[in-house]
Formats: structure tokens, sequence, C-alpha cells
């Protein structure tokens, strides 16, 4: 953790003397962590040195610990109920992840970086904010006295790829019948309430009715 929080400060230091571009910002982190690493004269195990990298990289450019789980298209749903308690949403599963944060401060600066950037604040007086990840994924984000195991986050993710209705019918989230049926509705300017509960597909189905208008 000291050795992780030494070049962290080091590549701070060096952003802010240099303000390198943004579009240049990945590739002078990158560069400046192995300077930093080199200077340390610290040779750690080829596998430990890619994985400390790849953590202060994520720290640095991306959203710390919860970067993999963002990353990875098979995940829904990103949950931190507390430092040492992440779950994941997959493939309509929860599951609980080995990532964990060092401390409640730790999930409370990733929360700030996620709203600071949008003008929003989060505090005492107000402790909880949504908000939105540059690729549109939702947040969520309270913290005490609101939260009681300390701050918490949730993310939906954006998904990239819409479904299609023969999509829907071909893995059976819907019948043809049930397919002609919606579209006739939408068709004869119906009043539809879409209504459940998270992850059920409301957007998607959304989507599939406003292909038909």
């Amino acid at each position: 953790i000291r050795l992780k929080q030494h070049l962290i400060s080091v590549i701070f230091q060096n952003l802010e003397e240099k303000k390198p571009l943004y579009r240049d910002r990945a590739d002078f982190v990158s560069q400046t962590l192995k300077q930093a690493y080199q200077q340390l004269n610290i040779r750690l195990a080829p596998t430990i040195q890619e994985q400390l990298f790849k953590d202060i990289i994520d720290d640095i450019l991306g959203f710390g610990p919860l970067q993999p789980l963002l990353d990875d298209p098979t995940i829904n749903e990103v949950m931190v109920n507390s430092a040492k308690s992440v779950y994941i949403e997959q493939k309509g599963k929860l599951i609980k992840t080995g990532v964990q944060f060092e401390s409640d401060d730790a999930v409370l600066r990733l929360i700030e970086k996620i709203i600071v950037p949008l003008g929003r604040r989060i505090n005492a007086d107000t402790p909880t904010v949504d908000a939105r990840l540059p690729d549109g994924s939702r947040v969520n984000a309270i913290i005490p006295p609101v939260a009681v195991d300390g701050p918490s986050i949730t993310i939906r993710k954006f998904d990239k790829g819409r479904l299609t209705i023969e999509e829907l019918i071909s893995i059976g989230s819907i019948t043809q019948n049930m397919a002609d049926l919606v579209q006739a509705c939408v068709i004869s300017r119906l009043n539809i309430i879409i209504s459940g509960g998270t992850g059920s597909g409301k957007t998607t189905l959304l989507n599939v009715l406003s292909g038909y208008i």
C-alpha cells in the first residue's frame, strides 16, 4: 500500500507540474509510473508489478477498484455496500466479489471523483446524489448519516447494444403473439405502462416500442 501511495503521489506531482493535454494523460501517466518505479530500485515479480501498475492507472484515470468490473461487458450492475463489501449483478445473479477499498475514505474519494466534474456535491446536508458516468451508466451514491455502513455506491451500467424485438423473441423474453400485440398497441396509440424491478428490461422494452412509432 505504501509503495502504491508513493507512486501515485509522484505521478500527481508530475501531472501538476507539467499539465499534459488530456488526450496525452494516459501515455504520460504510464511513462511517469515506469520511471518512478525504476528510480525506487525495487524489483517485484512481473505479475505483481503488472497488477500494481494497472491498479494505479485505474485509480488515476479510471474508477479505482471498480474499473475492472465496469470494463466487464457481462456485468450489469455494481453495488458497493461498504468498503469491504462489493457485489455485482451478472447474468441475473447477485455475486459478492473479492474487490475491496482500502477504507471508507477511499469510497468517498471515488464518489467525489464521479460527481465533482458534473458540478454536484455530497455532504452531511445532502447525503445522496444521482449522477452518470461518461459512458451513460447511472450512479447513485449515499453517505452517512443515510448510509449506516459507510459510503455506498450503485452503478447501473449503460447497455451499449440495443436488443431488437427479433432477439427478444429468440431468447424467449417475449412471444411472437405478444410482440404483435404490443406493436398493435403502439400503432393504435394506446396508453402503455411499463413497470418492473431493477434489471428486468424496462428500458430495453421501451426502446423496442419506440421503434414502432
